[in-house]
């Protein structure tokens, strides 16, 4: 057979893609499935089995938009049914429930996928992909995730019991002693689990512990995987080692763990334990890809290689979705996630239509006066799921030409950048590009410390140096950027004060289109 469109995994980007695929009546796309059920990850993962993407049903707002803010497990859906928050009202689900949530969303969205079909090989010939050797594909979207255990370079690090593989059974640990290696989420995770029945924990890595609440980064550390730090800090037998593991080698029943300690110059220490676990994350597996397609890899061959089109920058045609999307993003936004890469799919079914399809970005004909303008665009931040969700990643962007302006959402800010929104019927001269964002620096800056002079939610004119999510708006005249505008930051997240935010905003419009900026 062949289709068009061939989407490899039904977790939660290929559901959506291919949910935005039958939507709009295609019927010349198939999404292959090597489990016998969709979200198949989660049945495993995390191997605590709880989520940290907050779910949140009881917001006091009936607007469905502004509540996928604190809505992280939801795809994006019409349909209410198809809410995660009326699965559970646990603020961190159990991840079952993920998997029940998942098999409705498939069933329910009526999406073709093709289960208990493993993918095994996929080649490139005469321009059209070759999948299994039964499948042939003009286009290939593979949301498969980050499915394989990252290995850094350490010897002896196969004696290590994978995060993947080990028990969660904390009584399998008893009056053990204990090695983690990694300084994640996973890590952390699987200390908190095994406090109570180890000896003691040592949990390891080069890099120091960085906390999702001060780099605003979610996959760094999270406060409800911390408790271990405590225990640290508070001198209860565990400890976190900052430096490298050196080696590990088998010491009779334990294992002898030479330790390279960064805050000493790099003095080596050996360390006996009775296990060693590793939670060293998850990297891409491009094993399933001959020579003749095979994508080029990137950040530690832990992903591939991407355009700002989430297309392999070597294999034309085979484009990535999903947790692997994070390529563009790593470390910076929420492309990694399920509440970063929902919008980041539905951006990729309007590129592919536009680029297959010819069918332009969707936009609303607007009112080209600095007022009309300034009003949609506070609007919008003011409520927009997919710019709060995607920061710096995904932008409103308001064209405007001598007869019209127009309005198009969630374009992805380097797609603009580089390829921009011309169509044959609107050529524009003016554009500007709306992101939400957090101020240079914002991942040094201690947020719960008092004695730093924070910049007054009233004054406009240092909105520049803010540190917090605050709206940016920045001008392009003939696709070159000229003008950046910031809107003073709001702890209620509401940029719509007359004195504050309206007015320096229309002003700045109205200088950009008379000229007068730049």
């Amino acid at each position: 057979m062949t289709v068009d469109y061939l989407i490899i995994g039904a977790g939660p980007a290929g559901l959506q893609l291919a949910a935005q695929l039958e939507a709009e009546g295609r019927s010349d796309y198939l999404v292959l499935e090597g489990a016998d059920r969709p979200g198949a990850f989660f049945t495993r993962f995390p191997r605590h089995r709880q989520l940290i993407s907050i779910n949140k049903p009881h917001t006091g707002s009936d607007d469905p938009e502004l509540n996928l803010r604190l809505d992280w497990n939801s795809l994006l859906s019409d349909d209410p049914a198809l809410r995660f928050t009326g699965y559970t009202e646990r603020y961190f689900p159990d991840a079952d429930v993920m998997v029940r949530y998942l098999a409705d969303f498939a069933a329910k969205t009526g999406v073709k996928v093709r289960y208990q079909t493993r993918v095994t090989k996929i080649a490139r010939r005469d321009d059209v992909f070759v999948v299994n050797d039964e499948i042939e594909a003009r286009r290939v979207i593979v949301a498969t995730g980050v499915s394989k255990a990252y290995e850094p370079g350490i010897p002896g690090f196969g004696l290590a019991e994978k995060y993947t593989e080990m028990s969660v059974d904390p009584r399998d640990f008893l009056d053990q002693r204990v090695l983690i290696i990694g300084k994640g989420n996973s890590a952390f995770e699987t200390a908190d689990a095994l406090m109570e029945t180890t000896t003691l924990i040592h949990v390891a890595g080069p890099h120091s512990v960085r906390m999702a609440w001060r780099t605003h980064y979610v996959g760094h550390l999270r406060a409800v995987n911390n408790n271990f730090l405590d225990t640290y800090q508070l001198k209860s037998a565990n400890a976190v080692l900052d430096g490298h593991v050196r080696n590990i080698e088998r010491d009779g029943d334990g294992f002898l763990v030479t330790f390279g300690f960064t805050r000493s110059g790099e003095v080596l220490k050996e360390l006996r334990y009775d296990r060693v676990l590793a939670c060293t994350g998850f990297a891409f597996d491009a094993s399933i890809f001959d020579e003749s397609c095979r994508p080029q890899l990137a950040i530690n061959d832990r992903f591939p290689a991407q355009t700002p089109e989430w297309e392999s920058v070597n294999v034309p045609g085979l484009f990535f979705a999903g947790t692997i999307s994070q390529e563009r993003d790593f470390k910076k936004s929420t492309s990694g996630f399920v509440h970063g890469f929902r919008y980041a799919v539905r951006a990729l079914h309007k590129i592919l239509n536009r680029r297959y399809a010819n069918r332009p970005w969707p936009s609303a004909t607007h009112d080209p006066m600095p007022e009309a303008i300034t009003e949609s665009i506070v609007e919008r931040v003011n409520r927009s799921s997919g710019l709060w969700q995607q920061f710096g990643v995904l932008a409103d962007v308001v064209t405007v030409s001598r007869e019209e302006a127009r309005y198009h959402e969630e374009v992805p800010v380097s797609y603009f950048t580089e390829t921009g929104l011309m169509t044959a019927d609107h050529e524009y001269d003016h554009a500007f590009a709306v992101t939400l964002e957090y101020g240079p620096g914002h991942d040094q800056v201690d947020p719960f410390d008092v004695t730093i002079n924070r910049i007054s939610q009233d004054d406009a004119s240092r909105a520049h140096d803010a540190a917090y999510l605050h709206p940016v708006v920045r001008y392009h005249r003939e696709g070159v950027l000229v003008a950046t505008h910031h809107l003073a930051e709001n702890l209620e997240n509401e940029w719509n004060r007359p004195e504050v935010h309206v007015k320096p905003l229309v002003e700045f419009v109205r200088r950009c289109l008379t000229g007068a900026e730049g």
